[in-house]
């Protein structure tokens, strides 16, 4: 029903902000990592917009690109996943992270989340795995790639790149996160391998 909501911001708190748009105020529910993201009261922005209408309930959750709104909606789409749940989640661990969690089968990261248990961590990942590819979440990775790059060849280099790196005792979130940062140019596994190592060394 609502897109999107652009306006003032009239206060920040914990969970929400408060967006006044034509002179009213909406609570709008945000998870943290975007409210982080908010300097101040008083200025402009652009909050996407998810309108949860139940019987006893109507609510807005808003987020600051459609890349964030998209995951939340596949989030709660997900049995045992409710509204607040899937925002804790969102909270916890950026869009990206979070993709990386479900490719990586890593139900350890995404139990991190309050509310979330061991059980519904596994079922987020049962759930949306067939509806994420790690090409999709690489793709700015990408954009660079020349002309003659063949990007299915490219998703697959990293991704026994990322087996190795998980062969060798890392963990399947922190692998797919150290492959995503590697420029596009880079086009055999060893390459990209030792690339990664020298970006986990870092960390």
């Amino acid at each position: 029903m609502i897109g999107y909501l652009k306006g003032e911001v009239a206060g920040i708190y914990e969970d929400r902000i408060i967006l006044e748009v034509g002179g009213i105020g909406y609570n709008i529910f945000m998870p943290a990592s975007s409210l982080d993201l908010i300097e101040s009261s008083g200025i402009t922005i652009k909050i996407y917009t998810y309108l949860l209408v139940r019987e006893d309930t109507l609510a807005l959750y808003g987020f600051l690109t459609k890349d964030d709104l998209e995951l939340y909606k596949l989030l709660i789409s997900v049995n045992g996943v409710g509204p607040k749940g899937a925002l804790a989640l969102m909270s916890v661990l950026n869009a990206d992270e979070i993709r990386f969690a479900i490719l990586a089968g890593d139900a350890k990261a995404i139990g991190k989340a309050p509310g979330i248990g061991p059980k519904t961590a596994q079922r987020v990942i049962i759930d949306l795995k067939d509806k994420i590819d790690l090409q999709d979440a690489i793709d700015d990775t990408f954009t660079g790639a020349s002309k003659g790059s063949d990007k299915a060849t490219l998703g697959s280099v990293r991704e026994e790149a990322a087996e190795a790196l998980v062969a060798l005792g890392y963990s399947q979130t922190e692998a797919y996160k150290a492959v995503r940062s590697i420029s596009a140019d880079n086009d055999d596994v060893e390459s990209v391998l030792k690339q990664a190592l020298s970006i986990m060394a870092k960390l």
